[in-house]
């Protein structure tokens, strides 16, 4: 028979925005006589992914910052060349890390409850959510929801959707190769074969470093794909020929500016990926989630329907275009990359990608990207 408790909040999942999500509700002298119920099949506590940002000065993560790195490398075609990225830093945090730091702080909480288990089913019945795992039921007055599934948005056709699909591998090698204070953040110098296909590479020291196998396409690869690319890589281009492989990881971020609104619900929220998160033209989550959850918090505290919360601006019509004209013709990424980092700075790219632009800033970086394509996108849209 299954049991019922009662909550007045239910977080489901615990990876970057369900785990902001609690950490802020129990930081919040509003929510100290609220319940809160965290549940997620997985207690987190292996190093299962890495997340990056780029920031100027310090940030609230900055003690859980593995690396950070002063410079950037881009690797195009026909324009390659390394930048110093001043006054932004480009940095890593390690999930584990992230995870054991969350989890630290809910264990010293007396209002919030983690359970390890897989919820099955999140039903709005009006005035509460009925959420189902094998053997409970659980009752909360709102819950949110950060598990994602592809399907939630390939039933529809309005908007393309693409995978930022990777595999990473943490090699050590014998003899120094990396410039520790340069981040590979994409090179395109590697075979397109068709697709935006790209390197990657986070140096933690001279002879140790992430190097992860990047492509923004529609479909997966097979897994020895990936791993063809990254030795091929490690050899060809960093002469790499004997290392230890110290850690792997692999995902699928979705790109697309569908945003997911006909999932949420008075009582329901999705949020992280699942809520559409991810910057649809970049695939990058985690700054985009901590930007995301202080408005979230301030909107929960109004009582206002949750389904009525938008984070729409112009910018998710600039990343719209951008999808389209890689859905069109998915060869196209260097190019726009490529042309982008030939004729703007880095600090530009990265403002206008954090989406703390002036218009006339839009319009410069818009103007640094090849011209034919996009507008080709904005006739087609209208």
């Amino acid at each position: 028979m299954d049991k019922t408790k009662n909550y007045d909040y239910i977080i489901i999942g615990a990876g970057a925005a369900g785990l902001m999500l609690a950490d802020a509700m129990i930081s919040d002298d509003f929510f100290k006589d609220k319940s809160i119920l965290l549940l997620d099949k997985d207690h987190k506590q292996t190093n299962d992914r890495t997340w990056c940002f780029w920031e100027k000065g310090e940030g609230q993560f900055d003690h859980l910052v593995h690396k950070r790195w002063n410079h950037i490398y881009f690797g195009g075609k026909q324009f390659s060349k390394q930048f110093n990225i001043h006054p932004y830093a480009y940095k890593m945090i390690r999930g584990v890390d992230f995870y054991t730091a969350r989890f630290s702080k809910i264990e010293a909480a007396s209002n919030i409850t983690f359970l390890q288990t897989e919820v099955l089913n999140v039903e709005d019945e009006g005035q509460s959510v009925a959420v189902s795992t094998a053997t409970d039921t659980f009752i909360g007055q709102q819950a949110f929801n950060s598990i994602f599934d592809y399907k939630m948005a390939t039933h529809q056709e309005k908007y393309p959707l693409l995978q930022q699909h990777f595999i990473g591998w943490v090699v050590k090698t014998k003899e120094p190769v990396f410039d520790i204070d340069q981040a590979t953040y994409m090179d395109f110098s590697i075979e397109q074969k068709g697709n935006t296909r790209f390197m990657y590479v986070l140096p933690y020291t001279e002879n140790k470093a992430l190097v992860e196998y990047t492509l923004f396409s529609e479909d997966l690869l097979p897994k020895e794909e990936y791993e063809i690319a990254i030795k091929a890589y490690l050899k060809n281009t960093l002469g790499v020929s004997v290392y230890e492989l110290e850690e792997t990881e692999m995902g699928s971020i979705p790109m697309t500016c569908y945003d997911f609104k006909e999932h949420h619900s008075a009582n329901v929220r999705y949020i992280g990926t699942a809520g559409g998160w991810a910057k649809p033209s970049t695939g990058y989550t985690f700054a985009s989630t901590a930007r995301k959850i202080p408005v979230l918090i301030d909107y929960i505290k109004s009582g206002k329907p949750l389904q009525n919360l938008s984070f729409k601006n112009r910018f998710w019509w600039y990343d719209l275009l951008f999808l389209d004209v890689l859905h069109k013709d998915n060869t196209n990424g260097f190019r726009i990359f490529e042309s982008l980092f030939k004729n703007r700075s880095p600090q530009l790219i990265f403002k206008f990608l954090d989406e703390q632009t002036s218009l006339w800033e839009d319009i410069k970086y818009i103007w640094g990207c090849p011209k034919k394509p996009f507008i080709k996108a904005l006739f087609g849209r209208f």
